[in-house]
């Protein structure tokens, strides 16, 4: 399997959830000893990944040094409308200092006025600039029509993402059981869904994984392993 793969993870409805998800700390007060005690709790539990601003990435990757646990980390985060020559510059710092995968939000102005081939282009350029690490993109669905949403899904599978991911967590709203559906539906497993946005416990992470999702971003990891552990 190269790099560039999505890891589509198999049924696990009532497994341990920890290699599902991604904690994340995307506020915009973040500070470093927060990013440190993310990281603790990741190897603590075993999640797949921590989800990071840029900033924090280089102090993850060495406190995370020897464990399974990845760093994930954001561009054109979280409206989108950085120019691609940008985001190609990030993305490539980003895995210059050990992302093993990057989180990048589309240009949402071109998608609401159609232009999916300009949307194309800007994912496809960072897809070029992660060399082998794995890329998810947002489409923010909260601001999309189903059809949309099919059409805008269909453009990163085109792209060579590994990965659509429903929401910033800025938005309007975050994941929905309907939208994680739809999306999984449209990549029929070609690649991975990410539901992300407003998933605060077990529940809704179940919900989310029965949809379709195959990787759930959420600040609330450790209580819902906590909840995991009280049901066992």
């Amino acid at each position: 399997m190269s790099e560039s793969t999505p890891i589509i993870v198999p049924d696990m409805l009532g497994g341990n959830p920890a290699r599902l998800i991604d904690q994340t700390l995307l506020k915009p007060r973040t500070c470093i000893q927060e990013v440190e005690q993310l990281c603790e709790e990741a190897v603590e539990w075993g999640f797949y990944a921590v989800c990071i601003p840029p900033l924090f990435v280089s102090r993850a990757v060495a406190c995370l040094y020897g464990s399974e646990v990845r760093v994930v980390s954001v561009v054109g985060f979280p409206c989108g409308y950085d120019t691609t020559a940008c985001k190609v510059q990030q993305a490539a710092e980003l895995v210059s200092q050990g992302c093993a995968e990057i989180d990048m939000v589309i240009r949402l102005g071109a998608a609401l006025d159609g232009t999916l081939d300009e949307v194309e282009e800007d994912i496809a350029q960072v897809v070029l600039a992660t060399c082998g690490a794995r890329l998810k993109v947002i489409i923010e669905c909260c601001y999309l029509t189903p059809a949309q949403k099919v059409a805008l899904t269909r453009t990163v599978m085109r792209a060579g993402a590994a990965y659509v991911k429903t929401s910033t967590g800025f938005g309007s709203s975050g994941a929905s059981e309907g939208d994680v559906r739809l999306l999984a539906e449209t990549a029929a497993g070609k690649i991975g869904i990410k539901a992300a946005g407003g998933i605060r416990n077990l529940a809704d992470l179940r919900l989310m994984q029965r949809a379709g999702a195959t990787r759930i971003g959420t600040s609330s990891g450790a209580v819902i392993m906590q909840q995991w552990v009280a049901g066992q």
